[in-house]
């Protein structure tokens, strides 16, 4: 994860799966879901609004997150 993901607010991330989500909690099954990672290694690339800031503070231990260029 960035050393300080406050800081790539409003800017464009990408977001990759980086552990299961077996024996965690359901919210957080669903919150990768809804972010549109199913698989181990499957990235996607977002907006840092304050919507998905808070998906990814919930799963940030099952994600990496890198500002895309």
């Amino acid at each position: 994860m960035a050393e300080n993901i406050q800081d790539l607010k409003g800017k464009t991330v990408k977001i990759t799966q980086t552990r299961s989500t077996i024996g965690g909690l359901k919210n957080q099954e669903q919150t990768l879901k809804t972010l549109g990672l199913r698989k181990i290694g499957q990235s996607t690339v977002r907006e840092l609004t304050p919507a998905t800031y808070g998906m990814v503070k919930t799963v940030q231990h099952l994600v990496d997150v890198e500002e895309v260029a």
